[in-house]
């Protein structure tokens, strides 16, 4: 599919959510966390990164623009852009230090830095809160020389300003993929040795596509604490890395597009499944038992395999259909 294709989609996607769905907040939950699993698709599908430390970005994220708002009040598209910047920075100190290893022990690496992180943001009381995390996150209106130009009141309203973003993150990151920084990034992933002797410097491209990837996690996180009035430790914590990780799992790697098809799988069936019973947990666990058992490459390679299988049966079923005929007539 070309790029036009797969933003026409996305496009599709966000003005579907209104229609479909009763909740404006679970519509925005699901555009967030989509935003957060394609900066993790950046790394795992396009650069072959398995990192555990996206819940750093995303509580980074979080803890900037909840102080930003809160403590030293600036107009809000200012603390979103330095909310971005702040995963981005944060991203490019973990990437400086994890990249320097491969394999199991890079792993280890990110997954030492989010629990540090942990750790730090519960301990730092003054700054994040604690335990209690930062509360009364205010969500102001997007306004110019005072004059309100998108008001952010209602969780509708809400949604379509994060529809917007997400509509500009996607495309740019489309732009990233399909650039030649993009296809750089596919041949690290597919062989680094090949890629080292070409002459690429994989340090460098590794620690581009970090920085990139926190700066859209951090995003991610602050439009979250925006929506929920709240900064919680939870934001920071191992499981939300966890929880990205799957996300970008279960839609499919090396599609951004399917990201946002893992995040809205996992947000709308784990809402679900907590009306049925309190321990809602194990069943989803259950569930995505299943999905890593059976669909090896996500949801998206589903759809991909079901559309291949319609298309070969179109023809078949054409063909089929006019011999009939012409034995009827004969």
């Amino acid at each position: 599919m070309t790029r036009h294709s797969h933003l026409l989609l996305a496009l599709a996607i966000v003005v579907a959510m209104p229609l479909c769905m009763q909740s404006g907040s679970l519509a925005s939950e699901v555009l967030i966390f989509g935003l957060a699993a394609m900066g993790c698709n950046l790394l795992l599908g396009y650069t072959g990164l398995l990192s555990f430390g996206q819940g750093i970005f995303f509580g980074l994220g979080s803890y900037t623009i909840a102080l930003l708002l809160t403590r030293w009040p600036l107009p809000m598209p200012l603390a979103l852009l330095a909310a971005t910047a702040m995963g981005a920075v944060g991203a490019a100190i973990v990437g400086w230090v994890a990249i320097r290893q491969r394999g199991t022990y890079f792993v280890m690496l990110t997954l030492a830095f989010a629990q540090m992180f942990y750790f730090i943001a519960y301990s730092a009381t003054d700054i994040t809160g604690g335990d209690n995390g930062l509360l009364d996150v205010p969500r102001p209106a997007l306004a110019v020389a005072g004059q309100t130009l998108w008001p952010l009141a209602t969780p509708w309203q809400y949604y379509g300003f994060v529809a917007v973003l997400f509509l500009v993150v996607f495309w740019l990151l489309r732009r990233v993929c399909d650039s030649m920084f993009g296809r750089t990034l596919l041949a690290v992933r597919d062989n680094e040795e090949r890629a080292a002797a070409v002459g690429y410097d994989l340090r460098l491209l590794k620690l581009q596509a970090f920085v990139i990837s926190g700066a859209v996690t951090g995003l991610a996180g602050a439009l979250h604490a925006m929506m929920t009035g709240i900064a919680p430790l939870s934001n920071a914590e191992y499981h939300t890395s966890e929880m990205i990780l799957v996300m970008t799992v279960i839609g499919g790697t090396g599609n951004l597009l399917a990201s946002v098809l893992g995040a809205a799988f996992y947000v709308l069936l784990g809402d679900w499944l907590s009306t049925l019973w309190p321990r809602w947990l194990l069943l989803l666990g259950v569930v995505l038992m299943i999905v890593s058992l059976g669909l090896q490459r996500g949801l998206w390679g589903l759809g991909e395999s079901l559309w291949a299988l319609v298309r070969r049966k179109g023809p078949a079923d054409a063909a089929a259909a006019a011999a009939e005929t012409k034995g009827g007539q004969a």
